[in-house]
């Protein structure tokens, strides 16, 4: 089956270059050829599993070379991809998934004249991803990941006849080059280091660098992995990007571009396991990050803004884990795999929501849609349980897992990341449970046009489908220690002990979810919900609603400083650079302007001249010899 391999990104990028390139006579079947690639990428996907599965422990990775790629002196990369236990991973949820939400989209674009633009731009994003997940070398996975940033840009920015939408897709787009620019660095020093970017040259050159050079190379990955998993300080474009089709939202939160981040760190775990600093650099991202998004989702409005909260605080966990070395990384792949299928499953349901309330996305202006949209508050509604980490849901598992290695982390570290593990927990069941009840509950708040319909069957059978997910994933993946055995050969075994027995943390930990839950109940079931948000509210919602001053934060430290470095600059550049230049243009012209006063046409000036220079030059020599 290696020679499959390639047909991975081959066959959503062919998607995507005939619908671009064959423009509107492609846009009968545009959608059709869209999820047709997607849904052919799943079916490759699905047969090297099975061929891996048909393989002996030891031998499951595929490896495929398709030519000589960079043969440039000492650096020499092929093209090439690898299927082993962590990237077939990565490969089911996105090209699994993203065809889920591919024809989800037929129902949700079906009015968009540019339908088929966006299939376009949907296939790309999907072959980018996958090209980052399946290459061989850091090279491979860099264009991936651009591509990836590209794809986002165009879908995020879809509508950009909205100046909001232009916007986001900006701001998107520049603050992941921040990140780029680490990962950037970080090859760089690989390759100065190690002399090679593919894995394997690179993991097996590092146990012979310094310290130093681990932890710089792996300082500048957390900072790629920031920008594109949207965590603290590069998290602000999240929020903006739900400007985008509610199917892009799904994509990017579910599926691809914020779980890139995450599989950067985890396959670079041989680097990360030689720097403590490094790792621990992760751990206090990941968990300052967890938090900080669920403060933010407790104070959305926005119906899809409180989801993107959401997004932030869930991939903190699998950050926070993926910094605990052995002991979480694959507890990290389960609550990526986990969260795929629930916050996929939200996304669509918030989708149906916003589609049967005209593009309505104020929470504040729905209630009591539950009879009105069964089957979506019911997919929603699992869903939800998941995402809160109800037993026996999917979230349950990853979620619990990740909290239970936290606290085993050591007796000063544990109790402090394991708690705020826990408390993150739960603010998302109070978060959570808070756009529950104000979205299918209480009273009505339509406008008075709005008349809610259950969404097609083209966009509740994904629905239904990812709901299944959130329900059996969890239990699925970890029975019999699947998912954590599957992984062992990338990530590595380790034996963790349990400070606090597992049943007493799961216990602890869903006494908290539930305590989050009846504070929702208790303010937002029990009372009408005002129209309008209230103006006088606690120091710290305020502060929620404008995402913890993220913008605030980053145009003061980054974007007013760095305005005045670029005029200083321009101010050296014109009297310094441009000055000399100019200064020396003024004094050859001035030079000249005098010079070319003595040129007067005049032949008796010239020759009075001529005499007086050689009248000069006879005293000059007279002068010497009578020295």
């Amino acid at each position: 089956m290696t020679h499959l391999t390639w047909l991975l990104v081959a066959l959503p990028a062919a998607g995507a270059a005939i619908l671009l390139l064959g423009g509107r006579r492609t846009d009968p079947f545009g959608h059709l050829l869209g999820c047709a690639a997607a849904v052919a990428a799943f079916g490759v996907g699905v047969a090297l599993l099975a061929d891996m599965f048909g393989r002996p422990g030891d031998d499951r990775a595929i490896h495929q070379n398709l030519f000589s790629w960079v043969p440039v002196g000492a650096l020499h990369i092929d093209f090439g991809l690898q299927i082993d236990q962590l990237s077939i991973c990565f490969v089911l949820l996105i090209s699994g998934v993203g065809s889920l939400i591919h024809i989800y989209s037929i129902g949700y674009m079906a009015e968009d004249p540019d339908r088929r633009r966006f299939f376009a731009y949907l296939n790309l994003f999907l072959a980018a991803m996958l090209l980052l997940v399946v290459a061989d070398n850091y090279l491979g996975l860099y264009v991936g990941w651009e591509g990836v940033g590209l794809a986002s840009y165009l879908l995020i920015g879809f509508w950009y006849q909205r100046p909001s939408a232009a916007t986001a897709a900006k701001k998107a787009f520049v603050m992941n080059r921040v990140g780029d620019i680490g990962l950037s660095l970080a090859m760089f020093a690989m390759f100065a280091n190690f002399g090679t970017l593919s894995f394997t040259g690179v993991f097996s050159a590092a146990p012979g660098a310094g310290r130093g050079v681990l932890t710089a190379i792996g300082l500048l990955m957390l900072l790629g992995a920031c920008a594109k998993s949207a965590q603290v300080p590069l998290q602000a474009w999240l929020f903006d990007a739900m400007e985008g089709p509610t199917p892009v939202s799904a994509l990017i939160h579910a599926a691809t571009m914020v779980t890139a981040g995450v599989y950067l760190i985890v396959r670079s775990n041989p680097l990360y396991n030689l720097s403590p600093d490094a790792q621990l650099a992760v751990v206090i991202v990941g968990t300052v990050t967890l938090l900080f998004g669920a403060i933010v989702g407790c104070a959305k409005d926005d119906i899809k803004r409180a989801l993107a909260a959401s997004t932030i605080s869930q991939i903190g966990y699998m950050v926070l884990a993926a910094g605990l070395g052995p002991a979480g990384y694959a507890f990290a792949i389960l609550h990526l795999l986990t969260h795929g299928f629930f916050k996929a499953g939200l996304f669509l349901g918030s989708g149906a929501v916003i589609h049967a309330m005209n593009d309505e996305q104020d929470m504040r202006r729905y209630g009591a849609l539950r009879a009105a949209l069964p089957v979506t508050f019911a997919t929603f509604g699992l869903a939800y349980l998941a995402i809160i980490g109800v037993p026996p849901f999917a979230g349950f598992f990853s979620k619990d897992a990740i909290i239970d290695a936290a606290l085993a982390d050591g007796p000063v570290r544990g109790p402090i990341l394991g708690g705020a593990a826990m408390l993150g927990a739960g603010i998302t069941a109070f978060y959570m449970t808070r756009v529950m009840l104000m979205t299918f509950f209480g009273e009505k708040r339509w406008e008075p046009d709005a008349h809610p319909h259950e969404a097609p069957a083209v966009m509740t059978w994904p629905m239904i489908l990812l709901a299944v997910g959130s329900v059996f994933s969890g239990g699925l993946l970890v029975l019999g220690g699947g998912l954590r055995n599957w992984l062992e050969p990338i990530v590595g075994a380790h034996e963790a002990g349990h400070p606090v027995p597992v049943w007493l943390t799961s216990l602890v930990t869903f006494i908290v979810v539930v305590v989050g839950a009846a504070v929702a109940y208790r303010i937002f079931g029990t009372r009408p919900v005002p129209a309008a948000a209230p103006e006088k509210v606690s120091a710290l919602t305020m502060a929620a609603r404008r995402d913890l001053y993220g913008d605030a934060f980053n145009e003061e430290v980054f974007m007013r400083p760095g305005g005045h470095v670029t005029d200083a600059l321009v101010e050296i550049d014109n009297r310094g650079v441009d000055g000399s230049v100019l200064g020396l243009a003024a004094l050859v012209s001035r030079i000249s302007d005098g010079l070319r006063g003595l040129q007067t046409g005049f032949a008796r000036n010239y020759a009075l001249s001529m005499f007086a220079g050689a009248a000069l030059v006879a005293a000059a020599i007279l002068a010497v010899q009578l020295w």
